[in-house]
């Protein structure tokens, strides 16, 4: 029996009516204001449900059963544009007025077109040279907010048992307060040097690119014996992809094209916590 959970943040009824029929849906189920279930739906026709989802501006999942949340072991997040609004780096490069010059490499890392990311984020780092350190600050409270949805999302996980796992091509400034407000089991990131109160354009230590964050995911599942059945994994670039594919429930948010073509699942127009309508939760 195969489930198709539609969600959007505006459900137009007719559209869920329409894609019901074309998948010979045995029933609708609602799953709150944002999201239905279709029960055991033609298998067949996912390639049509897929088009008239994408044309609906719908968040469409095929499963074949439904699991439990806690059932799984871990959930493991990307930070930046992922977990947060704001890529950070680039908003630091603001503070230098060189956004545009750090943004635009950013982008091409994210899109997959720079193949070496720790050789971007050099680059990066590079022209933060001399940006007072107080700019962290400046950033984490004036820019960075949470992606909708992030808060629930966490909370239950954590309620459920899963450990938390947030890695990212970013920087520890930031990943160490969102572990401390988001209550988050681990947390990976790079570190940035600082000196005399000022950035010296340099990471200290050994650089978390892709293979660095597939390495803190596999570690943790070791530790807990977690099969990739039992992770979910989210990003948003190129360089989540390798830590993604350690994951059954690999979920491009918002993505680059690239994530969404190899992600098993992706949310374009939800919020985050739209992962758990994928799930039975435990109350």
């Amino acid at each position: 029996m195969t489930h198709l959970i539609l969600q959007a943040p505006n459900l137009v009824t007719a559209n869920i009516e329409k894609i019901a029929a074309m998948a010979s849906a045995g029933g609708v189920q609602e799953l709150g204001n944002t999201a239905v279930r279709l029960l055991d739906v033609d298998a067949d026709a996912r390639a049509e449900v897929m088009a008239c989802c994408e044309e609906f501006g719908m968040d469409y999942a095929f499963f074949e059963q439904i699991s439990r949340l806690r059932d799984c072991r871990i959930l493991a997040m990307d930070m930046d544009s992922t977990l947060v609004n704001i890529e950070c780096i680039d908003e630091i490069a603001d503070m230098a007025g060189r956004k545009a010059e750090v943004a635009a490499i950013t982008e091409a890392a994210m899109r997959g077109e720079i193949k070496d990311f720790s050789e971007s984020l050099m680059r990066r780092v590079a022209l933060l040279e001399g940006v007072p350190a107080t700019a962290l600050e400046q950033v984490y409270e004036e820019r960075l907010r949470l992606n909708p949805g992030a808060e629930k999302l966490i909370s239950t996980a954590r309620k459920n048992g899963l450990k938390t796992l947030l890695v990212s091509g970013g920087f520890t400034f930031f990943t160490e307060r969102l572990k401390e407000r988001l209550g988050l089991d681990a947390c990976h990131a790079n570190l940035l040097d600082v000196a005399g109160g000022k950035l010296t354009g340099k990471v200290l230590g050994k650089i978390v690119d892709a293979q660095g964050k597939a390495d803190h995911l596999k570690a943790l599942a070791d530790q807990l014996g977690a099969a990739p059945e039992q992770i979910i994994a989210v990003g948003d670039g190129a360089n989540d992809l390798k830590m993604m594919s350690l994951a059954h429930f690999s979920v491009a948010y918002r993505a680059k094209p690239v994530v969404r073509q190899q992600a098993n699942y992706a949310l374009n127009v939800s919020p985050l916590d739209g992962i758990l309508n994928w799930f039975r939760l435990s109350h």
